[in-house]
């Protein structure tokens, strides 16, 4: 069976939807931009940016990050 292709704008779409970024996704958008996109593609990333930096979409990275760093310090405490 073959998959679907998918591209930046789709991503960023279920993101966007969501209003969550998972690994899996960031992984995915990190491949994607190796390659060649149009300039649409290019908006979508863009604005899923601009919604990360203005907390509209989380990011399930820094989460993990978040918790590990408080985790660190609760047991230095």
């Amino acid at each position: 069976m073959k998959s679907k292709v998918i591209n930046i704008r789709e991503v960023v779409q279920q993101a966007m939807t969501t209003g969550y970024l998972t690994i899996a996704a960031e992984e995915q958008l990190r491949r994607l931009l190796t390659t060649k996109y149009g300039f649409e593609d290019f908006k979508a990333f863009m604005k899923l940016q601009q919604a990360a930096m203005e907390g509209q979409v989380r990011q399930e990275s820094r989460e993990l990050a978040r918790q590990k760093q408080l985790s660190r310090h609760l047991r230095a405490s």
